[in-house]
């Protein structure tokens, strides 16, 4: 016998004025949470209501039906077509589509309207998006329409361009929203399945390394080459990869071989026009090795005078400066606009200070140019450096005839001449000093010469001064009787882009401003060294002892007293590495030491609950969380520290504002996917922007 099913029989829906709708207390929503109620009522104006309102009839004392009916679903709604009343673009008895409920609890209903909506799979979500714009949307013109910004927009659509079988792969759970995200930042759906079926053979299946396996071969944006060539590498076809999830600094260049080829050819552009300058020589290299201009000559170029235009600007400039000084000196900070004024000015009155340098056209007929790009992609041109093969030959002063030798030589001539008469053999003449002899009277000599300097400190110091400008400024400098030689001026090895930084720029610096004050001639230089000033004096000889400083620690070639001293010397001169400029960073330190390495210098720099922030991490995350921990704290590492002074952050000293910022971020990266949810939401809103939006994985 077949059993009857009852049937159901649903609750019946009407059209109610707006002016018999109260609020329900049973309402269970209690918390404000996603979109506002003035966005809600601007969807509405625009696509009208939606979704009916879940109502009860209210009743009196006795359970007679008032009229009125009261909402425990649809709060939300009901104050957003309240809004649109008190605008007066809804009238008060417009009929609203209601469901009118009878039976159970209106708690109950108002719980199960919000519990029982299933939220729409976020691909569902991407996909909406690209069907609209499909159907003739803008970008822009969806983002108006769903209360986003256009970047949301872009972020969503920008996922439906990974590989559909990766997006089936996000569908079946297979895949996080973060991982997704990932591979969006490469167009390549081949490249990005070959990425994913290797992740899956990898203990590492982190975005982040999701994002290095694709970006590997291409080259960041904030690259030098990069910043070189500016837009021409776009404008001639080159790809772009951006990260729409997370800061990329520019994004990657895909096609390598295009950017080289640009460089190439605008560093050849300008050689070229170094090349004009008539130099007898103009290398072009992307880089130089740091040092590479040592044991050149270089010659002084003179700077040309200043033009009448010119002085007439620099006195504009500085009454300029001074009025705006003068009329805030009581401020006690600058207005912005007279800040931005008084940099402007210092920067034209820099430039014309530092005028192209004039040189002779001898001169540039011997010397050469260096062109290369510096550490932000700018042109840099190195010259008036002339190489040794180019040097002019030195004529080397022919050696006195000892005054035997003439007379041996007279008297043989004379012998020889008819009518003379050869002299007896007792008188010879004088003959030329034994060696021996010799040898011992200089050897006298130098030690009385040793004496004598050695109870003059002033020459024995311009002695000793003479004889390392000889080394360090000259290819052949043999003008000096002194046996003191500088032996390192190169170093044997160096850290990437050392010549780029401003450790470097300040030591070339200094370098070549003395350098312009040699003499071109190398026998001139004692009379030159004896004109300074003691105070430059003194400096050049700072500079020239500096320069043969070699502190590199080398696993073949320990070194152990030599180390020790350049210990001592950082000790008496306060050397303080994290004031000079270096900082730890994934390049320079913690991408390439171990895990350990780097817990140990968040530990020491910033105190053990700071490591424990990361200490969960990957290696490669670890590292650049560790970079923003390390920001600002002057921590070093062993091989960069001074002895006898402390770290300037306290061993285990305790977070601070740094740190607070990085924990926030992870705490916040836990609980929130990564994607843009700004426009999402609640459950309860009736707006498709609702329907679409993204769960909270």
């Amino acid at each position: 016998m077949t059993k009857t099913v009852q049937k159901i029989t649903l609750s019946a829906s009407r059209d109610i004025p707006f002016s018999q709708l109260v609020l329900s207390q049973a309402n269970v929503r209690r918390v404000k949470a996603g979109v506002s109620i003035e966005e809600l009522a601007a969807d509405i104006a625009r696509r009208t209501l939606l979704q009916s309102i879940t109502v009860r009839p209210v009743r009196d004392a006795d359970g007679a039906e008032t009229g009125m009916f009261e909402i425990p679903a649809g709060g939300r709604r009901y104050r957003a077509l309240e809004l649109l009343v008190k605008q007066k673009r809804l009238a008060r008895t417009a009929p609203v589509p209601c469901v009118v409920r009878t039976d159970g609890l209106a708690e109950e209903d108002s719980l199960a309207e919000n519990i029982q909506r299933a939220p729409l799979h976020p691909l569902d979500q991407f996909r909406a998006f690209l069907a609209l714009r499909e159907k003739g949307q803008s970008e822009e013109e969806i983002a108006v329409a769903f209360f986003v910004s256009v970047a949301v927009v872009k972020q969503r659509l920008r996922l439906t361009s990974v590989s559909p079988r990766l997006l089936d792969v996000y569908a079946e759970d297979g895949m996080s929203l973060d991982q997704l995200m990932a591979f969006s930042v490469s167009h390549d759906h081949e490249r990005q399945e070959q990425v994913w079926e290797g992740v899956q053979r990898s203990y590492n299946k982190e975005p982040y390394q999701i994002r290095r396996l694709l970006t590997e071969g291409s080259v960041r944006a904030h690259d030098k080459r990069a910043q070189y060539v500016g837009e021409a590498y776009v404008e001639a076809g080159g790809e772009i990869l951006r990260d729409l999830f997370q800061s990329d600094d520019g994004g990657w260049l895909q096609d390598v071989g295009l950017l080289e080829r640009l460089v190439a050819e605008k560093l050849e552009r300008d050689a070229e026009a170094v090349r004009a300058e008539g130099w007898k020589w103009v290398e072009a290299a992307t880089d130089f090795p740091y040092g590479h201009t040592y044991g050149l000559r270089l010659i002084a170029g003179e700077q040309p005078p200043l033009t009448a235009v010119e002085t007439a600007a620099i006195t504009a400039l500085k009454a300029e400066a001074a009025d705006l000084e003068a009329a805030h000196a009581d401020s006690d900070e600058l207005p912005e606009d007279v800040d931005r004024r008084l940099s402007e000015i210092e920067t034209a009155l820099a430039a014309l200070d530092e005028r192209a340098a004039v040189f002779d056209p001898d001169d540039i007929a011997r010397a050469g140019a260096f062109v290369s790009i510096d550490g932000s992609g700018g042109l840099r041109v190195e010259r008036g450096y002339v190489r040794p093969e180019d040097e002019a030959p030195v004529s080397e002063p022919e050696p006195a005839e000892p005054v035997g030798d003439r007379e041996r030589t007279d008297a043989s001539s004379a012998a020889s001449a008819p009518g003379q008469v050869e002299p007896a053999e007792e008188d010879e003449g004088i003959r030329p000093l034994p060696d021996k002899l010799t040898i011992e009277l200089t050897a006298y000599r130098t030690l009385a010469l040793r004496e004598a300097l050695g109870a003059d400190p002033a020459v024995a110091y311009l002695a000793v001064l003479h004889a390392l400008c000889l080394k360090l400024f000259y290819r052949y400098g043999s003008d000096s009787c002194l046996e003191i030689e500088p032996k390192s001026v190169r170093f044997g090895a160096q850290a990437p882009g050392l010549a780029d930084t401003a450790l470097a720029g300040r030591v070339d610096e200094r370098h070549r401003a003395w350098a312009v004050q040699m003499p071109e001639d190398s026998g001139e230089l004692w009379d030159v060294l004896a004109a300074f000033e003691t105070d430059s004096r003194e400096a050049l000889f700072a500079h020239c002892v500096s320069l043969t400083v070699n502190a590199v620690r080398e696993s073949w070639n320990p070194r152990p007293r030599e180390l020790a001293h350049a210990d001592r010397l950082a000790e008496i001169l306060l050397l303080d590495l994290a004031t000079a400029g270096w900082t730890p960073t994934v390049g320079s330190y913690l991408g390439r030491v171990t895990k350990g390495r780097i817990l140990e210098a968040v530990r020491e720099a910033r105190g053990e609950a700071s490591a424990q922030i990361i200490d969960h991490l990957k290696k490669p995350e670890m590292a650049e969380k560790a970079e923003d921990l390390l920001a600002g704290s002057g921590w070093l590492p062993e091989p960069l520290r001074t002895p006898g002074k402390p770290l300037t952050p306290p061993v285990g000293g305790e977070a601070d504002e740094p740190v607070e910022a990085v924990i926030a971020e992870s705490a916040l990266a836990a609980r929130e996917p990564a994607i843009d949810q700004s426009a999402a939401g609640d459950e309860t809103s009736d707006r498709p922007a609702d329907v679409i939006a993204i769960a909270a994985e």
